[in-house]
């Protein structure tokens, strides 16, 4: 580009000047970047919440991605059947395509497909890795829907689950078979948070030849990305975190390899389980304030996790940033920048009778009701709720009581949450 200085001295006279004047103008204004374009530069975390994935819209300039509310797509040719990538809703839309692409980045995969629910999302990953014959091994604690699908439709179908401790790396590579075809993890576990070492169970997995999936819907990439620690799968439940506003149910699996990603697109569309365009659009736009809200629900959780700490009503709390947790060190080697997530839980002294009358008088902000990770403040009686199809002796192995108490932290101002704990608890030793 030519300086002002160099514009100048190129001017002979009067009649030229006007012209090489423009000429300079013209050869300025052609070096300067395009309004529209991407900064030539690695993109931050936290940019790609916002954009990934995401074009403004090529006919209007819109800039969120649209609702492609339709059923068909209309082919120009029977040569050119799917040149634009669209045929039939059920196989893809649009709008799903592109949270599925954004997903992907988001989570370090290859790709992800998008489901109704998170356990169609579950499903699908066992069907697309196992077939009759097949063994599974799986963790002791996960979501109660995981526990009896395995437990009842898939072990119906001829499938073999052996459910195990997964703080124990040497534990499930004791059950490891000649016909094991997967290994499935969830960290942190649902409702008990205990965690699995995704670095050392991937490595296992590996080994042996043998994917492993994550349930990975407690922490979000927020807070790990398993497939950056070697795992070959991951599963999110996106009715949780991903929305964030209790508005939608579905799920996700993001997929470390192409055959991976083919091998679950495929079972998306045999089953015609796939999210609808509707659902895509909103989480579209709840993702991108993901990190910030986690990282709020995060700092609550703590300061609600000291709380019950030092009250005289509280037995046992668990949460992954508190010292007193038993796998601390994994937490901290686990979990990104000292984030351990919205999730706790608690026990009170008094046991079941002493937990169900806390959650019965708990007052609001807190909702008592099921779902985890929205905006609004939730407490769960998994025993009834969430873990009631678990059967009972496996639920109270794995230390579900009766009077077990899950919370999920909100945005609300963690002092009037912690007043209305404080009533509740308070009123147990009255």
């Amino acid at each position: 580009m030519l300086s002002r200085l160099a514009c100048r001295t190129a001017m002979p006279s009067s009649s030229r000047a006007a012209a090489a004047g423009a000429s300079c103008t013209q050869r300025s204004k052609s070096t300067l970047p395009k309004s529209g374009t991407w900064i030539d530069r690695e993109l931050g975390y936290n940019t790609k919440l916002v954009h990934a994935a995401i074009d403004p819209d090529p006919i209007s300039g819109a800039i969120l991605t649209p609702i492609y509310q339709s059923t068909t797509y209309i082919q120009e040719s029977i040569e050119q059947y799917l040149e634009k990538g669209y045929s039939y809703s059920r196989t893809n839309n649009p709008t799903v395509s592109t949270l599925e692409r954004k997903i992907a980045m988001l989570e370090g995969g290859y790709g992800s497909a998008c489901f109704g629910t998170g356990m169609a999302a579950t499903i699908a990953v066992v069907s697309g890795t196992m077939k009759a014959g097949d063994h599974c091994v799986i963790t002791n604690c996960s979501y109660g829907g995981t526990n009896r699908v395995c437990r009842t439709m898939f072990t119906d179908m001829g499938m073999q689950f052996d459910f195990v401790d997964f703080t124990d790396v040497a534990t499930i590579a004791k059950y490891i078979k000649p016909n094991t075809k997967l290994i499935f993890s969830e960290s942190p576990a649902n409702p008990t948070l205990t965690l699995t070492d995704i670095p050392a169970v991937s490595a296992l997995a590996k080994k042996h030849g043998i994917p492993h999936v994550v349930d990975s819907t407690f922490a979000t990439p927020i807070i790990q990305r398993p497939i950056e620690l070697g795992a070959d799968l991951v599963i999110q439940s996106t009715t949780k975190f991903y929305d964030g506003h209790n508005m939608t149910v579905g799920g996700a699996v993001i997929c470390a390899t192409k055959e991976l990603y083919e091998r679950i697109k495929h079972m998306q569309n045999v089953h015609g389980n796939i999210m609808s365009p509707q659902n895509a659009f909103y989480t579209l736009q709840t993702t991108k304030t993901l990190a910030l809200r986690v990282k709020q629900q995060s700092a609550t959780a703590m300061t609600i996790a000291k709380f019950l700490e030092k009250h005289p009503a509280v037995e046992t709390v668990r949460y992954p940033g508190l010292d007193s947790h038993p796998q601390k060190e994994l937490a901290d080697r686990q979990h990104l920048d000292g984030v351990h997530g919205s999730m706790l839980w608690f026990e009170v002294k008094g046991g079941t009778e002493s937990g169900r009358a806390m959650m019965n008088s708990i007052q609001r902000p807190w909702s008592l009701c099921e779902n985890l990770g929205a905006a609004e403040s939730i407490c769960t009686a998994p025993a009834v709720m969430t873990h009631a199809n678990m059967l009972k002796e496996d639920r109270l192995k794995v230390g579900i009581t009766d009077g077990f108490v899950r919370i999920s932290c909100g945005l609300e101002d963690a002092d009037d949450l912690i007043a209305s704990l404080k009533q509740s608890l308070d009123a147990l030793r009255r």
